[in-house]
Formats: structure tokens, C-alpha cells, sequence
């Protein structure tokens, strides 16, 4: 979507679209046999993703929206705003219902007794062909060197990886050019919802723009650093950027 508005976020290009025109720019993406891969950036991503920064400038990798804190960013540093909110948990039950058919899709990361779960609800739910998985812990561990000749000869349409910020972006980055895949895309703890490790907040929560507090409430331990350290962390980044940006 290198014709789209973007909105820099600490120098991140951020597309500034909404969920159906993401849909159908990657549906038609496929249908021309074009390789698009996919990041949901929200500040967790901003921050432990900084590194790949200029790996992610390509006109192949779309990157879109995820979270209030990018809103807030967007209002600060740019007097902006976004057009959606979007997010894989949202968006990728949506991108599926609506392409033409059953797509070829192959699972990556997860726990070991998670992963089955969330298979089974592409394949049931979703009435998605999963054809073929890989768990983020031992089997990835196992099947690395040749997960990408295994990914390929399964004829996937559609790569999910679910590994967390950096892991699932230095995967895909590294791996990319070699999968014949249409659309990759980095999930984040996606399979954890689908396999009903993880509950949404409830719809009214959702609406309010305050999932992640509910999910600090629920992990505490795990997620009260991301909100707090590296939410610091993330507005110094985008203000380094934006002092960068004014100079030149």
C-alpha cells in the first residue's frame, strides 16, 4: 500500500486505512500473485521491533495501526489521527470470511497445547484449510531448517505467525523472500484467543479502547513492564524521530 497515506510512528510507516480496504487490498494482492507481508504495530511493537526499522521499509511489507498508544502518538507528534483501530484478533477472522473460498493456511508458534486448539478453530469456525502447524517452542526448535521447504510444499496461501515482538518479525524478515506464500502475517498472541488460552475483554471494554487494561489486570506480572517502562520507551522513540524528522 505504498500509494496510501502513512503516518510516521518513531519513524515506522505506519498505513493509515481501515479494516475492509486492508481486506480487499490484500485479496487482490493474492489474486495478482503479489507477496505482501503484514505487521499490526501498536507500542509494544515500536519498541522491540526498532531494529528491523529499515528491513521493514519495503514496498512489500505493509504495516497498520494497533492500539490507543499509537493514537496518542499519532495526535502528539503528528497531529493526526488514524482512520481504524485494527488488530489481527479483529482483523484476521475478517480478511478470511472474506476471501473467495477456503485459503491454504499454515500455522506457526503457539503453545504445544494451545496450537491444536487454534487449528481447530480455523478449520471449524473459520472453514479455512489449515494445512499444516508448527508450535513456537521445541518443534520450531525441531523442524526450523526445513519449515520453510515444509511451508512452501504445503501450497499455504496464508503464513500466520504467532511467535511475539521481535521473534515473529526477525522470523518472517529472515524467511520471507524464500516462502512462496502470498500474505504472511505477524499474529502476536492471536492463537492464544482462538484456542481459548487467553479471553477477549468484553465487547463494552473493547469499545472503550481499554483491552489492554483488562489484559494488565489479567497478567500482571507479564504486561506491567510493557505498560509502563516500555510505554516510556516508546514516546522517547517517537519523539527522537520527530526531532529528526524537523531537522531535515
Amino acid at each position: 500500500m505504498s500509494t496510501k497515506k502513512t503516518i510516521p510512528i518513531a519513524g515506522f510507516p505506519i498505513v493509515a486505512t481501515t479494516s475492509s480496504a486492508l481486506t480487499r487490498y490484500l485479496l487482490y494482492a493474492m489474486w495478482l500473485n503479489k507477496k505482501i507481508t503484514l505487521f499490526f504495530a501498536n507500542t509494544n511493537f515500536i519498541v522491540r521491533c526498532n531494529h528491523l526499522l529499515e528491513k521493514m521499509k519495503s514496498n512489500s511489507v505493509t504495516i497498520v495501526n494497533d492500539g490507543v498508544g499509537m493514537d496518542i502518538a499519532a495526535f502528539l507528534f503528528r497531529r493526526d489521527a488514524f482512520k481504524e483501530n485494527l488488530n489481527g484478533t479483529d482483523f484476521i477472522p475478517q480478511l478470511l470470511s472474506g476471501a473467495d473460498g477456503a485459503k491454504r493456511v499454515f500455522m506457526v508458534g503457539g503453545k504445544p497445547e494451545i496450537l491444536p486448539k487454534a487449528v481447530e478453530h480455523v478449520r471449524g469456525k473459520l472453514k479455512q484449510t489449515v494445512v499444516g502447524s508448527c508450535d513456537g517452542y521445541a518443534e520450531l526448535q525441531q523442524r526450523r531448517a526445513g519449515l520453510v521447504g515444509e511451508i512452501n510444499r504445503a501450497q499455504a496461501d496464508i503464513v500466520l505467525v504467532a511467535l511475539g515482538n521481535p521473534l515473529q518479525e526477525e522470523w518472517i524478515l529472515a524467511n520471507r523472500q524464500a516462502l512462496d506464500a502470498k500474505v504472511v502475517i505477524g499474529v502476536g498472541a492471536l492463537f492464544d484467543f482462538w484456542g481459548g488460552y487467553k479471553p477477549r475483554a468484553p465487547q463494552l471494554v473493547q469499545r472503550m479502547r481499554l483491552e489492554w487494561l483488562y489484559r494488565l489486570c489479567l497478567e500482571p506480572r507479564r504486561l506491567l513492564r510493557r505498560y509502563t517502562v516500555d510505554i516510556l520507551k516508546f514516546l522517547l522513540l517517537c519523539r527522537k524521530h520527530d526531532s529528526h524528522s524537523r531537522k531535515t
